[in-house]
């Protein structure tokens, strides 16, 4: 069996490399020794029959009107994944259309597809910067956050706790918002690139769904530790320690 991992709109929600993280999960599965394939769609019509995980990148504020149009192609789609344990993984702008909403600085707001809880909010600054975050479930994550609004609303379901950056921001102290096997969060680097761990657990959801073993590979465990080193010196900087 082929693992389909489908990359979303990645013409218009690909700003900072995210949509490269559905081809990080099809490189460690095939590092595994399991075939994986990556699609890329912009509309229901071209999902294919069977999807194992879903990545939505981030993009940019002028591109939120036609990307929720689109993805409000797929909502029906998006209840179904997320009531099957689908992974799905939105970063940025991403996961800001699955919430309930976006609030812009304009002053105009726009509905997201109520998959994840909380909304965006205006901040007051833009956040650009490293980020340092403890996951209950996937550990240590770090990468890079360049947002412009806040999150609130998702206190109950963070992906996990801040040790450096900002994250959700309004002193919430947390980061992302998850529910269930849909995570939303605002680390960029392409995320799991940066962090094995988060991909391996995805992969490991996936290949359970498609009765699979998934096993790290030797190769992978190889380029990990380049990402352990990178990890180390960004936890270095920031201050934080692994515990």
């Amino acid at each position: 069996m082929t693992l389909t991992i489908v990359s979303l709109l990645p013409r218009l929600q690909n700003t900072n490399g995210d949509a490269e993280n559905a081809r990080v999960l099809a490189t460690r599965a095939r590092w595994a020794g399991l075939d994986a394939t990556v699609v890329e769609a912009e509309t229901a019509a071209q999902l294919p029959p069977r999807v194992d995980a879903i990545v939505l990148g981030s993009g940019s504020d002028s591109s939120l009107d036609e990307s929720r149009e689109l993805l409000l192609t797929m909502h029906d789609e998006f209840r179904r994944w997320g009531t099957e344990g689908v992974p799905i993984l939105s970063i940025g702008t991403g996961w800001e259309l699955l919430s309930w909403g976006i609030e812009l600085a304009s002053g105009r707001s726009i509905e997201g597809l109520g998959i994840l809880p909380g909304r965006s909010v205006p901040r007051a600054n833009r956040v650009t910067g490293d980020v340092v975050v403890k996951s209950p479930r996937f550990g240590m994550l770090v990468g890079f956050e360049n947002h412009a609004r806040d999150y609130v609303g998702a206190e109950a379901s963070p992906l996990g706790r801040i040790r450096a950056g900002h994250g959700n921001g309004r002193d919430s102290g947390q980061e992302g918002a998850v529910m269930g096997d849909v995570h939303g969060t605002h680390l960029h680097g392409p995320v799991l690139a940066k962090n094995p761990v988060f991909a391996d657990r995805l992969l490991e959801t996936m290949a359970a769904r498609a009765g699979l073993e998934y096993v790290v590979g030797e190769r992978a465990q190889t380029v990990d530790a380049y990402a352990s080193a990178a990890r180390a010196a960004q936890l270095a900087a920031a201050g934080v320690s692994e515990s």
